[in-house]
C-alpha cells in the first residue's frame, strides 16, 4: 500500500506526493463518519489506479495540527508582520505567538517592509526586535525591495515544514515569491480604504522552497483562544513559563495573588510591560469565552 504526504487540498481533492510523484485522491467515507478530515501535511496510506483516481485509506498519527490554517505536522512557523502598511502590531503578534506556542511549533518572527521606515520608526522597530530576542525568539528583518534578510531566512527552511502566517497584507506571498521566484504566487496591493491586503491565497498548499516545504496560507487578522485554558496561558509566554515555578501558589494567574514571581519580575522590569498587559487582555478574553459557553 503506497504512502505519501498530502501537499494540497482543493475542492474536495487531496494531492498526495511521494517518490513516485503526485496522486489526486479523495478521502474515504469512513473519515466523514468519524468526523476526521485529512489535512495538508498529513502522512497517509492511499490506493490509486492512476494519477487522478485515488483514495486515502488511513492517516498517520499527527505530531501537531492547526485549525487556522488547516495544516498538520508543522516544524516551525514564520510569523510575518510588516513594519508599515499595515503598522507593526505587537498585540497581534503576541496573539499569534500564543497560538504557535500552544501547538508546540517553533516560531520565527519576520518583520517585513523595513525599507519603508524612516529613522525614528526604524529605531522603534529595532527596539521591538531586541525585546523579542531577549525573550528568546528569532527575529529577522526583511525587505522584498532591497532583498534584506533573505539570505538569513533561507537556511531556516532546510529540511523543515514551515507555515507562513500573519496578518493579511503584510507580504507573505511576496516574501515567498522573492525566496523562490518560480512560484509566481498571486499578490495584491494593500487596500487604502481598509488598511489591509486582499486575500490572494485561497487554499493551503505545501511548496518546495529552500530545501524544505513551505505552506502559503490565507491571511487573517484575528484569532480567538478557543481550546486554550486560562490556567495554561502563561505557559505560552516563555518569559513567564520560566518563572512561574517560583510563584507561592500553584495555579497562580499572575494577577492579584501575593508573592507572584511574574509580578515581581514585572516590577523589576525583567518582563516587558506591554507583553504582560497583553497577557491580561488574553486572560480576560479566555474567561469571557468560558462564560459565554
Amino acid at each position: 500500500m503506497p504512502e505519501g504526504r498530502i501537499v494540497k487540498a482543493l475542492s474536495g481533492f487531496y494531492y498526495v506526493h511521494n517518490e513516485d510523484g503526485m496522486f489526486q485522491c479523495r478521502g474515504r467515507g469512513v473519515f466523514r463518519n468519524q468526523n476526521i478530515k485529512p489535512l495538508v501535511g498529513d502522512f497517509v496510506h492511499f490506493e490509486a489506479e492512476n494519477r487522478t483516481d485515488g483514495y486515502i485509506l488511513d492517516i498517520y498519527k499527527r505530531e501537531n495540527e492547526m485549525i487556522r490554517p488547516p495544516i498538520a505536522n508543522i516544524n516551525q512557523a514564520i510569523l510575518v508582520f510588516s513594519a508599515l502598511e499595515p503598522d507593526f502590531s505587537p498585540l497581534l503578534l503576541n496573539r499569534f505567538l500564543v497560538h504557535i506556542e500552544a501547538h508546540y511549533i517553533e516560531p520565527i518572527i519576520c518583520i517585513s517592509k523595513v525599507d519603508l521606515l524612516d529613522e525614528a520608526k526604524q529605531r522603534k522597530i529595532e527596539q521591538y526586535k531586541k525585546d523579542y530576542e531577549k525573550i528568546g525568539y528569532t527575529v529577522i528583518m526583511t525587505s522584498i525591495e532591497t532583498k534584506a534578510g533573505m539570505e538569513t531566512l533561507i537556511p531556516y527552511l532546510k529540511d523543515k515544514v514551515t507555515v507562513i502566517a500573519g496578518q493579511s497584507g503584510v507580504g507573505k506571498s511576496s516574501l515567498l515569491n522573492t525566496l523562490h521566484p518560480d512560484l509566481d504566487i498571486e499578490t495584491n496591493a494593500i487596500s487604502t480604504h481598509l488598511g489591509r491586503g486582499k486575500h490572494t491565497t485561497r487554499h493551503v498548499e505545501l511548496l518546495a522552497v529552500g530545501e524544505g516545504l513551505v505552506a502559503d496560507t490565507p491571511g487573517f487578522s484575528s484569532l480567538d483562544f478557543i481550546g486554550i485554558e486560562a490556567e495554561d496561558l502563561s505557559l505560552y509566554f516563555p518569559e513567564m513559563k520560566e518563572r512561574m515555578g517560583a510563584c507561592k501558589f500553584r495555579g497562580c494567574t499572575h494577577t492579584s495573588e501575593p508573592k507572584c514571581a511574574i509580578k515581581a519580575a514585572l516590577e523589576a522590569e525583567e518582563i516587558l510591560k506591554y507583553r504582560y498587559e497583553h497577557y491580561l487582555q488574553f486572560l480576560e478574553e479566555i474567561k469571557s469565552q468560558k462564560r459565554r459557553y
